[in-house]
């Protein structure tokens, strides 16, 4: 299984759990942190909320719109809270999950139509370096609950 993680962050401040999570679930996938963030994000973000947002989908779509099949989920404050057991489903059974974690405007609808899910990790509001560390733990979580492993208990 092979497990992408995009984000538009301008650094992480974080790489060393980052890492630390990447090594952990190594033992059942491989993962991967892809930051995408680029000038023209961090033009677009001086100019508006609406072109933030189309940035951030210029960035991310032909992560979707690849030959490579793939799971494609969203991290969206507009999307479904679900818990650690249900978060495992999520990846069940694919070969490669790509999540994608938006800039500090979120994601235009149109991206998130091209998904296949959209999850929200919490109701709280958190910067996307936090969330990407929620991820990482999540996602390690859920492939210990899938493989059996002790570390969901």
């Amino acid at each position: 299984m092979k497990i992408n993680i995009y984000s538009i962050e301008k650094t992480d401040e974080y790489i060393n759990i980052t890492n630390e999570y990447i090594k952990k679930i190594s033992q059942f996938a491989k993962a991967e942190d892809i930051n995408i963030f680029n000038k023209h994000i961090a033009q677009a973000q001086k100019i508006s909320e609406l072109e933030a947002k189309r940035s951030y989908t210029q960035a991310s779509i032909k992560y979707i719109e690849t030959k490579q099949p793939s799971y494609n989920i969203a991290l969206d404050v507009q999307g479904k809270e679900i818990d650690s057991f249900k978060f495992a489903k999520l990846l069940e059974d694919k070969a490669q999950v790509n999540f994608f974690i938006g800039g500090a405007y979120g994601w235009e609808s149109s991206f998130l139509g091209k998904c296949d899910n959209i999850v929200s990790l919490s109701k709280l509001t958190m910067s996307h370096k936090i969330a990407k560390i929620v991820l990482y733990e999540q996602i390690f979580r859920g492939l210990s609950i899938n493989h059996n492993h002790p570390y969901h208990k």
